[in-house]
């Protein structure tokens, strides 16, 4: 029973400590020079849309819910956003060589029409962020417009 006890204090303060070690924010002031939105022409509904949907983890400015406070559900945030920004990140799209951009515009097509994104996970506590057939749509239309699908 001693062994428990000590157990369980051992994780109590464990979990005390790991509060104080917060992973840094993805967070910043407006929209970069470099988004998407300065590259392509773009109506505000449709870069709207992308924020509300895509930003908090394929930009440079996360908002953040209250919960991302509590370790280490922190951590899994930080790096699901991390691993995002990795993928795609629109706030520095303009960066992008030519051809990786080009793929990046048909692999956005891609997720938006399969619904792989934004993940599951995050829709189930997001639920604004669900892909409508509206934004396939939307997106598509757009990616017409830049020349970016043929179809």
């Amino acid at each position: 029973m001693k062994v428990f006890r000590k157990t369980l204090l051992l994780i109590l303060i464990l979990t005390i400590v790991f509060q104080f070690v917060q992973p840094t924010k993805n967070t910043s002031e407006g929209i970069s020079e470099n988004d998407i939105s300065k590259v392509y022409a773009m109506d505000a509904g449709l870069h709207g849309m992308l924020v509300t949907k895509c930003y908090d983890c394929h930009s440079n400015n996360t908002k953040y819910p209250w919960y991302f406070n509590i370790q280490p559900i922190g951590w899994w945030l930080a790096a699901h956003v991390h691993d995002g920004k990795e993928h795609l990140n629109f706030s520095e799209f303009r960066n992008y060589p030519q051809d990786k951009a080009e793929h990046k515009l048909e692999e956005l097509k891609e997720v938006v029409e399969d619904h792989s994104m934004p993940l599951k996970s995050y829709v189930l506590f997001h639920p604004e962020t669900e892909i409508t057939d509206a934004d396939v749509d939307a997106v598509n239309a757009w990616l017409k417009s830049i020349g970016a699908i043929d179809e």
